[in-house]
C-alpha cells in the first residue's frame, strides 16, 4: 500500500486535531532527529552495537520524523505536498538540476 503526503497529513490532522499541540510534537520530532543520530552513528561505527538490525532501526527513526514533522505541518495547515513541490522548483533552478520533482514525477508516470 502507497500512502500519500495528503493522506498522511489528514490522518494525522484527524489524531491530533482535538489535543495536539505543535510544540510538544516538536519535542518529539527533536527526540527522533536524535535516534536518527544514534542509529546513523552505529553504521558509521563511532557508536558501539549489538547484533542490531540498523537498517530496520533507522527506517523506524526515519518514519518517526516524517510523523512528527507532517503532523506539525498539518495542525499549522500548511500543505507539505505543495510546499514539498515548490521548495523543489526554487532548489531546482538555483543549483541548475537537470529537472525538478513535478516533472520527473510526470516523466515517471508517463512510462
Amino acid at each position: 500500500m502507497q500512502v500519500t503526503i495528503n493522506e498522511l497529513e489528514f490522518y494525522l490532522l484527524d489524531h491530533y486535531g482535538d489535543h495536539g499541540i505543535d510544540q510538544s510534537l516538536f519535542m518529539k520530532l527533536v527526540e527522533e532527529i536524535g535516534e536518527v543520530a544514534e542509529v546513523l552513528n552505529k553504521k558509521a561505527g563511532r557508536k558501539s552495537s549489538d547484533d542490531e538490525d540498523l537498517k530496520s532501526e533507522l527506517a523506524n527513526e526515519l518514519a518517526d520524523v516524517i510523523h512528527y514533522t507532517i503532523a506539525i505541518a498539518a495542525l499549522n495547515d500548511i500543505d507539505m505536498n505543495e510546499t514539498i513541490l515548490q521548495k523543489d522548483k526554487t532548489a531546482s533552478i538555483r543549483y541548475h538540476h537537470r529537472t525538478n520533482l513535478e516533472n520527473y514525477i510526470k516523466e515517471m508516470r508517463n512510462k
